[in-house]
């Protein structure tokens, strides 16, 4: 059995506390076989985390990788604006091998900054799922359906499409790749073509995962048309009867919060981009009150615009006090615990935490810097100090996909040269 030793450094352990301690771990299975007192353990291979703190992977709850080629495309416009003059319109030009070149960027730029799981939601999906794969990455992917503006043979196609992906991909990759049925949100796919589709994804046990009360104009209309709340329209329709999380829940009322608790739905908190569209403030510490499980995702870097999630977790905690009006809101425990812990839980993954038997996706933080000194409490550094950048190495699965600042498992700049090429390309095509 081979075995790799990440020695030397300190160990954020699920409690939140920090110890000194080696982490041992198979890569024949991808767990972690042992955390212990320093120099008691011994690998075939040894990652050096001297003057370093060994973390879980972070989980990157809800995102669309391969918008990076969008990346500063179309900004300081409102959501709706924003996707119906700029977005919509470029990525009706996307061709396969533009959504695999945006896709290997932005799990290149995931894994320099500590991230070793996502939850993609996207079309091409076999090709985000090829570059998951050579990139060593857990991933939840889904292909993302929608009806509006579609006549009757074309919407049912993508819900059909959406269903078929989910069947086809589900742990591929060795196990790596799970995969959820994805209509895109309550006010883009029609209620009857969810009538007839969710209970299709229910009786495969397919998990569900879509936008939902990311916007007020995505509320109201579904206020007006059904005389309910948007979530309680969804349970209605029976699409949190399942293994379902949404991405975003800002504009969710008291009801909804319970309705999310009772039915066991988890959210994905995207922070930079509800800020950058103006879409508002999620009531983060209620949810968290409730009982919801509430994961942090990036979104796309369209909207974002990166993936970095150290800059997400800073931000949730920011927003999150605004939001509670109370500093002590959305604390940085928490927050780590949301990037960590919570997104695995959302995403179905046996990991982000440091113990015997959990899956080996660990990231270690360089501490040796300037804006990371002193260490009174490295718990809040994470939180609040801590850059992509000042990740040294990433493991997923027990396989080390960057040692020292290089990523192994890409050609780095053969990976930015690549989706260079296809944005200039892609924007051309689309007339910009």
């Amino acid at each position: 059995m081979s075995e790799l030793l990440v020695t030397g450094g300190q160990v954020l352990r699920p409690d939140m506390t920090v110890e000194r301690a080696d982490v041992l771990v198979s890569q024949d299975s991808g767990d972690i076989v042992a955390v212990d007192e320093p120099g008691t353990l011994d690998g075939d291979d040894e990652l050096d985390a001297s003057d370093g703190l060994v973390i879980p992977g972070l989980v990157n709850a809800h995102t669309h990788v391969a918008m990076t080629l969008l990346r500063g495309l179309a900004d300081d416009k409102p959501l709706d604006a924003w996707l119906q003059e700029d977005v919509w319109p470029v990525e009706a030009e996307l061709t396969a091998e533009d959504i695999r070149a945006g896709a290997e960027l932005g799990l290149v730029e995931m894994i320099r900054s500590g991230t070793t799981a996502l939850s993609d939601m996207y079309f091409e999906v076999e090709e985000i799922a090829d570059a998951v794969d050579q990139a060593g990455m857990r991933a939840v992917l889904g292909f993302t359906a929608v009806t509006v503006g579609k006549d009757d043979e074309a919407a049912r196609s993508d819900l059909q499409e959406s269903l078929d992906v989910a069947r086809r991909l589900d742990g591929a990759a060795g196990g790596r790749i799970q995969t959820t049925f994805q209509p895109h949100s309550l006010t883009t796919v029609g209620e009857a073509y969810l009538r007839e589709f969710v209970p299709q994804a229910l009786e495969d046990d397919l998990s569900i995962h879509l936008h939902a009360n990311e916007t007020r104009d995505e509320v109201t209309p579904i206020v007006d048309d059904h005389g309910q709340r948007p979530l309680a329209y969804a349970d209605d329709i029976s699409l949190l009867d399942g293994d379902t999380y949404v991405a975003h829940g800002v504009h969710v009322d008291d009801s909804e919060i319970d309705l999310l608790a009772e039915t066991g739905t988890g959210v994905a908190h995207c922070p930079a981009s509800n800020m950058k569209l103006a879409s508002g403030m999620a009531p983060v510490q209620d949810l968290l009150d409730a009982g919801v499980t509430v994961g942090i995702g990036t979104d796309g870097a369209a909207s974002n615009n990166d993936l970095d999630m150290f800059d997400e977790m800073r931000d949730a905690a920011m927003i999150g006090k605004l939001a509670a009006d109370d500093a002590s809101a959305v604390d940085a425990s928490t927050v780590v615990e949301m990037a960590t812990a919570n997104g695995a839980a959302l995403l179905g993954f046996d990991s982000g935490r440091i113990e015997t038997g959990a899956n080996a996706d660990l990231a270690v933080i360089d501490l040796d810097a300037p804006h990371l000194t002193p260490a009174h409490d490295l718990v809040s550094h994470l939180a609040y100090a801590v850059h992509g950048s000042d990740v040294r190495h990433t493991v997923c699965d027990g396989e080390v996909l960057m040692r020292d600042r290089t990523v192994e498992v890409f050609d780095e700049q053969a990976v930015r040269e690549r989706a260079s090429d296809h944005a200039a390309a892609l924007v051309e095509r689309a007339g910009d």
